[in-house]
């Protein structure tokens, strides 16, 4: 009640002015389903579709976008020009976080962020320094413009010519804009499977996601130090696991699909089964394009997607699930308990803050979807298990890749879907707040054992 209370009322009075007492998790949150309802109702808008709408397909459609996931109840194709619009301005604003914007939007005028504001931002970006982030949002904003606007142009390279100007400049700006925020929509029913063996398309785009998939604070680290050894071990971190996570899942894909009729095995050349391979094995983490059909896939392909969708890409970036940070935080962990060894990675150890983080971020996600695979399997109990859970970790984290039932599920079962994209999106960035501003308590109790396995 105190919490819906808050909500509800976000703002208090003061002496100086109305203050908002809203912990920067539920400003986050109240700004998130504050803009699936903007969205949504500007997708209402009479010339934003070819079609009708209904409104929980409108609000489905505007949640996807703005959470990033390109999950959907209709193709991008049934939208006017004027409702891509919409969709390609949600994407942006939930790619980049609209604290982000609000953040921008200040320091251009001139203006003092405030210290909530500075909180609310700071732990969206992972910046742990409030002096440096003013200039690391407008880096993050410069560098996201920077990359689409060339990966369109890279883009117009091949549609401009196949379809004209005009559709060609808009299909490689949405594309772009979509790929950078690993977003997953594109204008074409059947995504990019119509290129799967073009290299432009498929080597700019994944390229595009996984940039954006690094992490900004990677980025900015890259971006000025220049040199490995100068390299924080979050960086290195990233940098390394990223390529290992998509060249074995690559690998793994590509065997196990290779002679798929439906996939890689429908492809003519080596060089077209090589790149789908690539594509299908990076696009999971978390950008929802696929170049084969993904419905197709083997069983134990779609579980292997399901593990790369739920770890999803680097912290403070356009990608979501557990983060990759996360994931090998766990590994190291593991791999040290073996060992009987501390958890450490590039000469740094892991502190035990940083081990019991990632174990609750880990769970929690585990958690969410359980509880939304439990509810689609009462809800929409006529679908096979598989394709519920699949649609439970694309929704999760925020990947958008489907096998083709997100518009065949009941009502109660696309509102399951919903809640689960927003919390997917703004819930480990809500714990990771939590747990990184806990109070300790005064009291300690003596060790007890628990046997474990």
């Amino acid at each position: 009640m105190h919490l819906w209370k808050r909500l509800t009322r976000p703002f208090r009075h003061a002496p100086h002015g109305r203050v908002l007492r809203l912990s920067p998790p539920e400003s986050l949150l109240l700004g998130f389903t504050l803009l699936c309802l903007l969205g949504s109702g500007l997708l209402m808008l009479p010339g934003a579709a070819t079609q009708p709408l209904a409104w929980h397909q409108a609000l489905f459609t505007a949640t996807s976008a703005i959470t990033v996931t390109g999950l959907a109840v209709m193709d991008t194709s049934s939208f006017t020009t004027l409702g891509q619009v919409i969709l390609l301005v949600l994407i942006q604003i939930g790619g980049l976080g609209f604290m982000t914007f609000g953040a921008l939007t200040l320091l251009l005028l001139g203006a003092r962020l405030p210290l909530q504001q500075q909180t609310l931002v700071r732990e969206a970006l992972g910046e742990t320094s409030f002096g440096a982030l003013s200039q690391l949002v407008r880096m993050v904003v410069t560098f996201a413009l920077v990359v689409e606007a060339l990966g369109t142009v890279l883009l117009a390279l091949h549609w401009v010519p196949e379809l004209g100007w005009s559709r060609g400049l808009w299909a490689s700006l949405f594309h772009a804009v979509s790929a950078f925020n690993n977003a997953g929509f594109s204008l074409w029913p059947d995504s990019l499977t119509r290129d799967a063996g073009n290299p432009l398309v498929t080597l700019v785009v994944s390229g595009l996601f996984i940039v954006g998939g690094l992490g900004f604070v990677v980025i900015s680290d890259v971006r000025e130090k220049r040199r490995w050894g100068r390299f924080s071990m979050q960086t290195k971190v990233v940098l390394c696991a990223t390529l290992a996570v998509n060249l074995v899942a690559m690998l793994a894909l590509g065997c196990l699909e290779w002679h798929n009729p439906a996939t890689l095995g429908g492809l003519e050349s080596l060089g077209d089964k090589l790149q789908a391979a690539w594509f299908q094995a990076v696009t999971p983490r978390t950008a929802g394009f696929n170049s084969v059909d993904t419905a197709a896939m083997t069983d134990a392909s779609s579980l292997l997607t399901m593990l790369l969708m739920f770890i999803g890409g680097g912290a403070s970036s356009t990608a979501s699930g557990i983060k990759l940070t996360t994931f090998i935080v766990l590994i190291l962990v593991a791999r040290a308990f073996l060992r009987g060894t501390q958890p450490a990675a590039f000469g740094r150890s892991i502190s035990q803050q940083t081990v019991m983080k990632a174990i609750a971020v880990a769970l929690s996600g585990v958690a969410l979807v359980f509880v939304t695979l439990l509810v689609l399997t009462i809800t929409d109990s006529r679908q096979t298990f598989l394709d519920l859970a699949f649609e439970s970790v694309s929704a999760f984290g925020t990947v958008g890749l489907s096998r083709g039932i997100t518009e065949e599920l009941s009502s109660p079962g696309q509102w399951m879907l919903i809640l689960t994209m927003l919390l997917g999106r703004v819930g480990p960035l809500s714990l990771g707040y939590f747990l990184a501003t806990r109070r300790t308590g005064g009291m300690r109790y003596a060790e007890g054992h628990i046997q474990i396995g």
